[in-house]
């Protein structure tokens, strides 16, 4: 049991026995609408409630006899010809509560308390909301002398209207007066128990004034006691199966719906979890219970909630307070509850229905999004005028078209640099933001498929001129794409390539590399249109900070200098996953050939290795590993007898002095990772090409002095990276 404390406790009492007082009116009345005789609904808010309360996850919320289910059951009974009141109701109707038991169980083991998931914030508040309005029509006119209704909005404005030649000035007065007098004390008092008050000062006054004499209506007569209990004659449902069946689907989906959202808003209003799961076992417990003393659905109450809320409920102690409080009213306090005036008890349920709705947040969307606004108001309209089960669905229907409208019309933005700033700034959003000359640079913040890839395409091209070289995209918020978007984006690709346009996708992440290889588009991948960052596509294209801005002025570099971060080092197995290997591999191969195909007296044969590749410029750790291979390559006399081999080992040697500076001020943890990788390569190509290996030490004993000239420091650094053995170090 959840938040139960000395702190707490004396609220959750408070709370629960007000609770059952204010239980009294509306459980024996929805007990009669479900065809039951009214003392029923007493009963119905002993056994069950005690069980809810020990079995649910909610801390504050209420369940008993409620509106919706007792009007599901009361319009079968009158469609099947049974008389409400009678024996025979006295019979199905448990029968169906039992029923609807058995499908919260079904829905229990197959956990359809997933459907909250699915329900957005203004769904939740429209749904209590309309649930709120409802219920207040239902009781209203119960507060001028009139009987409640059943329905939705326009039948219970009939009724009400109906029911105005039953009006009774006094019933008026102290119901409205009622209202009035606990929403002012709500606010200038709202620790005194005012409820309670005003329910002793009503009993008072029928036994003092005889209020009843003017026509002001009191609760029925209640015969103490208590019910028997029994299993119900499930042979009636056999009589109409359909009917019963269907029925109790119906009840049950009602009563999990309309429960869990609104169980969940007070969660989410107060910042604790609840299990949905297990508050559907405890609605199946709960009605169970309800069937064997012969009750009718039972269902979450929105209006007692609100006032075990008001008087400040923290725990389940509140519900087994209610369940008790009842327990000694029908045997000892029948007598008593033909004093209270039906006005003031319906005034204190219509007070705490006004608490519960959401409103405010309907004025709040207003404000912010009209759209959440709309879907608030749908949800609202729609328990007020089809029911709660189409105010669900409708709700969630529109929640499905907001994440689509969404979806389809994402936020974007085109970015460019700031002087002196590190990354890239939305060009509408910063007033210093400058674009990058002849690069466009597109953030899309969404999933790319069918639905807005005309969106994304679209964009790209109205911001294309005559100067543009480069589109990168910041795929940072493009989590997936589908097969349509994809044959797009292959489209855009070979447009902007017929027109001399280099195009890069970055800062995804690397599933959506896998999603565009098992789609047909792994030529994006394999010819390098993916990166892992912005700045490395701009590398690529050839533009390092400080980068060519538009208006003729260079940005500035930023203060301190700029490096790829860590997690930037392997690029090559971002894009390829458990392919890297093969790729470095067939990369270092095209290099090879291309290389070992020049003449001896050619020069410059290796001015960026990276330029060899179909990939283009790579980064630091993955060009590393890339020139690695290439020398294992290159080292093949046989394959390659015309190559210079002394001239290319030393044209490599000079890049791979750069890039090991560069690692060593990223990351110096970088270099024992590649001394690791390199003593696997050389252990293997030992094994495989002993020539080959000796040679390469060889080279390498050179490198390694031609390097302690000319950087004595670093040499210091890599002493231990080159593998040699003895005096080599």
């Amino acid at each position: 049991m959840k938040n139960v404390s000395l702190k707490n406790i004396r609220k959750d009492i408070v709370s629960g026995i007000i609770v059952a007082l204010v239980s009294i009116p509306i459980s024996m009345g929805y007990a009669q609408i479900a065809g039951l005789p009214a003392v029923y609904g007493l009963y119905c808010s002993i056994l069950p409630v005690l069980i809810y309360g020990l079995v649910t996850s909610s801390p504050q919320f209420v369940f008993g006899v409620d509106a919706t289910p007792a009007a599901l059951v009361g319009g079968t009974l009158a469609t099947l010809g049974i008389v409400s009141g009678s024996e025979e109701a006295k019979a199905v109707v448990p029968s169906i509560t039992l029923v609807a038991a058995l499908w919260l169980l079904l829905f229990f083991f197959i956990k359809a308390g997933r459907i909250v998931n699915y329900i957005s914030t203004p769904v939740m508040g429209g749904f209590i909301s309309g649930i709120g309005v409802t219920i207040i029509l239902m009781q209203t006119a119960k507060l001028f002398g009139g009987n409640a209704g059943t329905g939705e909005a326009i039948k219970l404005l009939i009724h009400i209207a109906g029911e105005m030649k039953s009006f009774n000035l006094l019933s008026a007065m102290l119901g409205v007066g009622t209202v009035v007098i606990i929403l002012v004390a709500k606010k200038f008092i709202p620790k005194f128990p005012m409820s309670v008050l005003l329910m002793v000062l009503g009993a008072l006054a029928t036994a003092i004034f005889h209020i009843d004499r003017f026509g002001v209506k009191l609760l029925p007569h209640v015969d103490k006691g208590l019910p028997g209990f029994s299993l119900p004659d499930m042979s009636v449902v056999f009589k109409n199966p359909s009917d019963i069946i269907l029925l109790g689907l119906s009840v049950a989906g009602v009563v999990m719906a309309q429960t869990l959202l609104a169980t969940n808003n007070y969660a989410n209003k107060y910042g604790y979890k609840v299990s949905n799961n297990r508050e559907i076992l405890s609605y199946a417990a709960a009605n169970a219970a309800s069937a064997v003393i012969g009750g009718c659905p039972l269902n979450g109450s929105v209006s007692r909630t609100g006032i075990a809320d008001q008087f400040g409920c923290k725990s389940q102690v509140m519900s087994i307070t209610a369940s008790l409080t009842m327990l000694l009213i029908v045997l000892f306090g029948t007598p008593v509850l033909e004093y209270l005036p039906v006005p003031i008890l319906t005034g204190i349920v219509v007070a705490a229905l006004i608490g519960i709705t959401e409103f405010g947040l309907a004025v709040k969307l207003w404000k912010t999004d009209h759209t959440e606004f709309a879907i608030f108001v749908g949800a609202f309209l729609g328990v007020l005028l089809f029911g709660t089960i189409y105010g669900v669905v409708i709700g969630v229907i529109l929640s499905f078209i907001a994440v689509i409208v969404k979806a389809v019309e994402p936020p974007r933005a085109f970015l460019g640099v700031i002087t002196g700033q590190e990354g890239f700034y939305s060009l509408n959003r910063y007033r210093n933001v400058k674009k990058i000359k002849g690069a466009v640079i597109y953030r899309f913040n969404g999933a790319l498929f069918f639905a807005n890839i005309n969106t994304f395409v679209d964009d790209i091209e109205k911001n294309l001129d005559d100067n543009t070289k480069w589109v990168i995209i910041d795929a940072g918020g493009v989590g997936s794409i589908d097969v349509t978007a994809v044959d797009r984006l292959m489209s855009l690709y070979k447009a902007l390539e017929k027109k001399g346009i280099r195009f890069y996708i970055t800062e995804h992440e690397h599933t959506l590399n896998d999603q565009l290889r098992e789609l047909g588009a792994g030529e994006l991948v394999e010819k390098g249109v993916v990166r892992r960052t912005i700045p490395l596509a701009l590398r690529d294209a050839g533009l390092d900070r400080p980068y060519p801005v538009e208006e003729g002025e260079e940005e500035q570099a930023v203060s301190g200098e700029v490096h790829e971060d860590n997690e930037r080092l392997a690029e090559i197995e971002w894009a390829f996953g458990a392919d890297a290997d093969e790729w470095l591999e067939k990369m270092a191969a095209e290099m090879a050939d291309e290389i070992g195909s020049v003449k001896k007296d050619e020069k410059n044969v290796i001015v960026d290795a990276e330029k060899h590749a179909a990939w283009g410029r790579i980064g630091l750790f993955d060009e590393n590993d890339l020139l690695e291979r290439l020398e294992m390559h290159l080292f093949d006399d046989k394959k390659y007898p015309n190559l210079d081999i002394d001239d290319i080992e030393k044209r490599i040697d000079e890049r791979r002095v750069v890039v090991e500076k560069k690692l060593v001020q990223i990351n110096p943890d970088a270099i024992q990772m590649l001394k690791e990788h390199r003593k696997e390569m050389l252990d293997r190509l030992k094994l495989h090409n002993p020539y080959a290996y000796e040679h390469m030490m060889e080279q390498k004993r050179k490198h390694y002095e031609h390097l302690k000239k000319k950087d004595p420091e670093l040499a210091q650094k890599l002493k231990n990276f080159y593998n040699l053995s003895g005096d080599d170090k």
